[in-house]
């Protein structure tokens, strides 16, 4: 035997009031809801450019001066998008395959003064990944990260 639910008169019209303006379980079946586009975590907008997809405005034009600057020939080898192997990939003790850890680079290019390689990766906001794999390509590959801030 269950005990009867007693409202007020407030209560009562206050549960109408919000049940109202809800859809009925019918109404959802026959037209469900579109689901909304999230944004970028960051706030970052993708920009398309000669096909190329940049992940941020702030890339697009890092790449965009980049490539003014090979054509000065104050740099050459511009490569976008370049990845780096950290971690190989193992196999645990238990059999469980573990993948590599990759770095993937925004830009890549060899300084023409002075001939040596540098990597560059634009940033809005670092992250605690990046701090790790930043001193991971210095300790395996000996290759120090510039960060260009946005």
């Amino acid at each position: 035997m269950s005990k009867a639910l007693r409202l007020t008169t407030a209560d009562l019209l206050d549960l109408r009031a919000r049940s109202a303006a809800r859809p009925s379980l019918a109404a959802m079946r026959d037209a469900p809801a579109e689901k909304v586009r999230r944004t970028q975590k960051y706030g970052n907008q993708k920009v398309v450019d000669k096909g190329i997809t940049f992940d941020s405005k702030a890339e697009h034009k890092r790449w965009a001066y980049l490539v003014m600057l090979e054509k000065a020939k104050e740099i050459r080898n511009l490569r976008l998008q370049v990845p780096f192997e950290l971690i190989p990939a193992q196999v645990s003790p238990s059999g469980k395959k573990e993948r590599p850890t990759v770095y993937l680079a925004d830009f890549t290019y060899i300084d023409a003064r002075t001939g040596k390689t540098i990597v560059e990766d634009v940033k809005g906001a670092v992250t605690p990944e990046f701090r790790l794999k930043r001193k991971l390509m210095l300790h395996v590959h000996g290759i120090e990260v510039q960060e260009v801030r946005s």
